[in-house]
């Protein structure tokens, strides 16, 4: 230890103390060191900082979006770029576990795993901001770390291959304001979630086009997972959002296993790769014929949660964001009118109400949900409610300009984990889709 201060260390504490008075900088250099290592030099603690900061200008500086929101995009693209463990190129969902979406309540779960949906999403939001350089990481680590079994993909991964993932409980934690349980390990590994197989090949498929990354290298890695999909897209699952209240045949999920396809089949063609083409455009086909048939509601005037349930979901506002139905078609615009009439309380989005969860309590509003909101209002050309909206949710953000999973319409405070990828992943997309409806400059 090399301080300018006074210190002592005892018992497994370190404790250190001094004054700086106005005017004044103190820097300090805390290292463990062991005897191999004790003639080692340290590193100069302000040429240190002057190397960080000049790092993180540099790489800020590289955003190519262009727009009103430059600030608020470079700041998200910043808590996303933390949020990636750059030994392996896992990107965690949240740095946070057991921040609770209710106080008092039991819904508090542990995100510092790699889900492969929050993942790839992550990748997608950063190509959007002119991030070209992390593809490379991310689908190296989907290589070295996902393999197709039985059950597909697991959901999640740990960030190191030997993490763990176990779900328990730390009964001897309270909690955040008596939020118990204190979780550790996450059980939705274990679940069936159809939607991820669309994301991350959405991701792949984007990080060609705006990234130039060439899936050459890889592509026999993902041939497998497609195959999967054409298989077991008709099979029930838990969904994205990991309802522990038993399988259904959810809309979205559907809808993203036919986006899984449909960009394999687009990266095939294109690129002159591998692949069952004509089952997997038979599959596609029949995804289509049967999310438009028996994903709709009269009742609902809507695209309804799941076959079985007729309430709505607002994940099924991102049919129009990955091309599975035109923003303007009227069935995706009745499904916005009536998200904005029911799911909507003071211009933030639910996921959805009285869902087959499985846990009990209640939730806030999910911040991701009322950007893709805005990203569907804008691509059905509402480009001013979408604005308005989106102006107000930036007013929303911490004093830090973060977000957490979720924010409470009642009190404005910020429920669950944080920061939250899902959160910031919306901000860049929103302010990237408004910028291309009203003209500003954006790659």
């Amino acid at each position: 230890m090399d301080s300018p201060f006074e210190w002592s260390a005892g018992e497994g504490i370190f404790r250190s103390r001094g004054r700086v008075r106005k005017g004044e900088s103190r820097a300090f250099v805390l290292a463990c060191m062991g005897e191999e290592s004790q003639h080692l030099r340290l590193p100069e603690p302000s040429a240190m900082l002057r190397a960080t900061e000049e790092f993180w200008r540099r790489w800020a500086g590289a955003c190519t979006y262009d727009g009103p929101y430059r600030e608020q995009v470079v700041r998200s693209a910043l808590a996303l770029k933390l949020l990636i463990y750059e030994p392996t190129g896992a990107i965690v969902a949240a740095p946070t576990t057991s921040l609770p979406e209710e106080i008092g309540g039991e819904r508090n779960w542990d995100y510092r795993f790699a889900w492969i949906r929050d993942a790839s999403l992550t990748l997608y939001a950063l190509l959007m901001a002119g991030y070209k350089d992390e593809d490379d990481a991310f689908f190296g680590w989907i290589t070295r770390t996902v393999q197709i079994e039985h059950e597909g993909m697991r959901v999640l991964y740990p960030i190191t291959p030997e993490g763990d993932t176990t779900e328990r409980v730390l009964e001897h934690l309270q909690g955040y304001r008596g939020s118990r349980p204190v979780r550790v390990g996450n059980a939705a590994s274990d679940q069936l979630q159809l939607d991820m197989y669309g994301e991350v090949l959405d991701a792949l498929y984007f990080a060609v086009h705006a990234g130039d990354y060439d899936p050459r290298g890889v592509w026999d890695h993902f041939v497998p997972i497609v195959d999967w999909v054409a298989e077991h897209w008709p099979e029930p699952g838990n969904g994205i959002w990991e309802v522990r209240g038993g399988r259904r045949h959810f809309v979205y999920s559907k809808a993203m296993c036919w986006v899984a396809l449909d960009r394999a089949i687009k990266l095939c063609e294109e690129l002159g790769l591998r692949g069952d083409l004509e089952r997997w455009r038979r599959e596609r086909e029949a995804i289509r014929s049967q999310v438009l048939q028996r994903g709709w509601s009269e009742r609902l005037g809507a695209f309804k949660q799941s076959y079985e349930d007729e309430r709505l979901d607002a994940s099924n506002l991102l049919l129009s964001s990955m091309g599975f139905i035109a923003g303007d078609d009227p069935r995706m615009v009745s499904t916005i009118d009536a998200t904005l009439d029911q799911l909507v309380v003071d211009g933030l989005c639910y996921r959805y109400l009285d869902a087959p969860e499985g846990v009990s309590g209640n939730e806030g509003a999910f911040v991701l949900c009322t950007f893709w909101l805005i990203n569907a209002l804008a691509l059905a050309g509402r480009h001013d409610e979408a604005r308005e909206m989106f102006e107000r949710m930036l007013r929303r953000a911490s004093p830090l300009g973060l977000y957490a999973e979720e924010i409470d319409p009642s009190t404005g405070h910020h429920l669950g984990n944080y920061p939250q990828a899902f959160s910031h992943i919306g901000v860049i997309a929103s302010a990237v889709t408004l910028a291309r409806g009203r003209g500003f400059s954006s790659d």
